[in-house]
């Protein structure tokens, strides 16, 4: 069974030796790998070429300009031949028998469209820094849109079948890509949760993960979340979904930490349309509040 390894890079190919090194390294022989650079600014492209060489089981293949995280790993996506696919950061390494504890659990478990692991985190010279906190399985009559707290991570692999049955990784996505991705892969089958490490997530200031952006990664967690909603509520598909009036507290909570982030600021429109959203979904949630700061803000004070 071919397991497809895809990798989404941009600035990282000073890293990808250890990401090379642990695809090696595997246990598993029956794999390729599914490189795509998006129009990396760095010597990226030439260290990666360099490292692969004429190895063909590498494919490698580059964006003409910066396109984001959503493109380009819907690309990876796209190009897979493999029956199991599953993503590693060019700057992550895997543990020697990942693939074919993955294989293995694919196998043993038919109904399964989407399997995670557990990882941990190593510093830029790959030595353990902690195991990872949040991953684990998902409760009996929950979904991983209910009830997050980030259960599914790397290593997750899914399989074709359920990829090309979903809508597939959203193009347009910047952030929360491998979130809306396990949304929709849970949507396709069953989930499980190998309680194994398998990953070595680097800590690595320029991860996008790692981005003190914080409101672009709100924002786009957000989107996935709302897009997940609507497509199980408009489908009517058998998971747990969100209620109709649990979605619109969340929507008003997502707005008013908007407004609060910017109460102080000079940006008087992005106040004003923050806080109306609010009032629009549910206009006596957190009543008291969005009275106070609308009163506020006409008074000039914030």
């Amino acid at each position: 069974m071919l397991f497809s390894i895809l990798v989404a890079n941009y600035n990282n190919g000073h890293f990808f030796i250890d990401c090379y090194n642990s695809i090696l390294s595997q246990s598993y022989s029956n794999w390729e790998v599914v490189l795509v650079d998006d129009g990396s600014n760095d010597d990226s492209t030439t260290v990666i070429k360099d490292i692969i060489g004429n190895d063909d089981r590498f494919r490698f293949y580059e964006n003409t300009e910066n396109k984001g995280c959503g493109f380009t790993k819907a690309r990876c996506a796209q190009l897979a031949n493999g029956k199991i696919m599953g993503f590693l950061d060019p700057d992550d390494c895997l543990y020697p028998e990942a693939l074919t504890t993955m294989v293995e659990a694919f196998n043993k478990n038919r109904s399964a469209s989407i399997i995670t692991s557990n990882y941990e985190f190593v510093n830029l010279h790959m030595i353990c820094l902690s195991k990872g906190s949040n991953a684990g399985p998902i409760p009996k009559g929950k979904s991983y849109l209910i009830y997050g707290k980030g259960a599914l991570t790397a290593f997750a692999c899914f399989t074709k079948k359920a990829y090309d049955k979903s809508e597939g990784i959203n193009p347009v996505m910047k952030r929360a890509v491998d979130q809306d991705l396990y949304y929709k892969m849970e949507e396709q089958g069953e989930h499980f949760f190998l309680n194994k490490v398998l990953y070595k997530y680097r800590v690595n200031k320029n991860s996008i993960s790692q981005n003190n952006n914080i409101w672009k990664a709100e924002y786009w967690h957000f989107y996935a979340q709302m897009n997940a909603f609507k497509r199980r509520n408009t489908n009517d598909l058998s998971i747990a979904n969100f209620s109709k009036d649990h979605i619109k507290k969340h929507q008003v909570d997502y707005y008013l930490k908007r407004f609060e982030k910017l109460k102080f600021s000079k940006k008087r429109n992005s106040k004003y349309y923050f806080l109306c959203r609010s009032f629009m979904i549910k206009p006596f949630y957190r009543f008291r509040f969005k009275i106070k700061s609308f009163v506020l803000v006409i008074l000039n004070r914030i």
